[in-house]
């Protein structure tokens, strides 16, 4: 009669080999996800370092918009009585007027003319300080060398006795706010001296300045 019972040492040897099988898969099946992971942590940190090259793009973009807001609020609150302020010259330029057409020999020997001279001067004074209050500051070109940035040559002068192009008259005062030209100075600058630049110019009809006409263009109309 057949013996139909199965050997225990054949299942026990059927049983390692599915257990070595088993063992000889765990590794490629644990390799396979660590490559999973180090791609997924690869692309968390490329986005990671997206995200963080944006933000801080976009907050240096905030604080350059902080600035620049900072600076033209400051040039607004400095700058924003410009107009006003170049109407209220002309009325300093009348004061003035009238102080230089009084003759000073009339006002010693007028009292009630003296006083009203006095009075416009203080006048004059008082409108000049309220103006350097507001930033407002008078350009003093006399003898100086002549800037096309805040004053305006009406004539040349022949004088060979100063340097050319040295302003040698003022006929009207000029003004500057903060660091701006609130109206230029209307000088008359010398001409035929010896050259204040040790850099040579371009010369155009004898001088530096032009022929027949202001050395300067920049401000029409006294700068409006």
């Amino acid at each position: 009669m057949p013996d139909d019972t199965n050997d225990p040492r054949e299942a026990n040897a059927d049983q390692a080999k599915a257990a070595d099988s088993a063992k000889a898969d765990t590794p490629n099946a644990g390799d396979d996800a660590s490559l999973e992971v180090g791609a997924d942590l690869e692309t968390l940190l490329a986005e990671n370092s997206d995200m963080r090259d944006k933000l801080l793009r976009t907050m240096a973009d905030m604080e350059n918009l902080r600035r620049r807001t900072e600076r033209e609020k400051a040039d607004t609150a400095r700058y924003a009585i410009s107009n006003f302020a170049r109407d209220v010259l002309t009325i300093g330029d009348n004061l003035k007027r009238v102080i230089e057409h009084v003759p000073a020999d009339a006002a010693a020997q007028d009292p009630a003319l003296k006083s009203l001279l006095e009075g416009v001067e203080l006048t004059e004074r008082e409108l000049l300080n309220m103006m350097e209050r507001h930033g407002v500051t008078t350009i003093e070109p006399l003898g100086q060398r002549f800037d096309p940035n805040s004053q305006q040559a009406m004539y040349e002068v022949p004088n060979p006795e100063v340097p050319e192009g040295t302003v040698v008259d003022v006929m009207q005062a000029g003004y500057m706010i903060g660091d701006r030209c609130l109206r230029p100075a209307l000088v008359a600058v010398s001409k035929g001296g010896a050259k204040q630049a040790p850099q040579p110019k371009p010369e155009q009809g004898g001088n530096d300045f032009g022929t027949g006409g202001p050395a300067n263009d920049d401000f029409p109309n006294g700068g409006d």
